[in-house]
């Protein structure tokens, strides 16, 4: 028996990454999966295809989040193949990189149409469904350093990071008399088909040498952590932010000075 056996989970940005990884990773714990995409169809059906061949439902889901109709009807299409809601991920996201002063506010806008407006109103809609069924939830958002870290040329997506962070402790707050838990994790350097539109494999390798845990993290590793947040065992923790990033927040001109200080 899985930690999620009887329960049903939506995840956003399911088709790849770490979404994908999280889709898995709750069909294996013994949960259905609502699997969201908005361009990469296949690749979702592919994520559909493994849940179901771990003796579990899925559902196939296209739907941009940043449309609020579209995401309020992709929860009712959860609940209608499911029975109930009660496991929701927040993780769909877009980055376009470029400097505030050069940045096309078109593209400008929809990150943070798709990172801020698209978790919110996820958050949202899986919150009013769990409050409908009176049995409590779970719900974890993916957020990021870039929550609090001002990285140059992400001005946008800082900004709707940082807005997602406030959002789930605030939900969390107007929650927990209906017992559903609201978590936030902020994963690090995660090696994802979306850093390597950004870099290549030799720049992720120089990199990942930086880093004080010397290498990338993965999306699985990314994952169990997440189920964890959603899962019983953490039934005491609500309003937490999880960072799941080999220490890349450590000061690092100290980390530097402890490697020195081993040689």
């Amino acid at each position: 028996m899985g930690r999620f056996e009887g329960r049903s989970a939506l995840v956003t940005g399911a088709s790849l990454g770490i979404g994908r990884a999280c889709a898995l990773e709750l069909a294996r714990e013994g949960a259905n999966v609502g699997i969201n995409y908005r361009t990469h169809e296949e690749a979702a059906r592919e994520v559909a295809r493994q849940v179901e061949a771990m003796g579990r439902r899925a559902v196939v889901l296209q739907a941009d989040v940043a449309d609020q109709a579209a995401v309020e009807r992709m929860v009712g299409r959860c609940v209608e193949e499911f029975g109930e809601l009660s496991l929701f991920i927040a993780n769909a996201a877009y980055s376009k990189r470029q400097l505030m002063i050069e940045a096309d506010m078109e593209s400008f806008r929809r990150v943070i149409d798709v990172t801020m407006w698209g978790a919110f109103y996820g958050v949202r809609a899986a919150a009013q469904q769990m409050v409908r069924q009176g049995r409590g939830g779970s719900i974890v958002v993916v957020s990021s350093p870039h929550a609090v870290v001002p990285i140059a040329g992400s001005m946008a997506y800082n900004m709707a990071k940082a807005a997602i962070d406030h959002m789930a402790r605030t939900a969390a707050m107007e929650l927990v008399s209906h017992r559903i838990r609201v978590n936030i994790v902020h994963p690090g350097w995660i090696d994802t088909p979306g850093e390597r539109r950004h870099y290549t494999d030799e720049q992720i390798r120089e990199g990942a040498k930086m880093l004080p845990w010397k290498r990338l993290g993965t999306s699985e590793e990314v994952a169990k952590a997440i189920c964890y947040l959603l899962s019983d065992d953490a039934d005491y923790v609500t309003a937490s932010t999880l960072v799941i990033d080999g220490g890349i927040t450590l000061p690092w001109h100290w980390t530097q000075i402890a490697e020195k200080d081993q040689q």
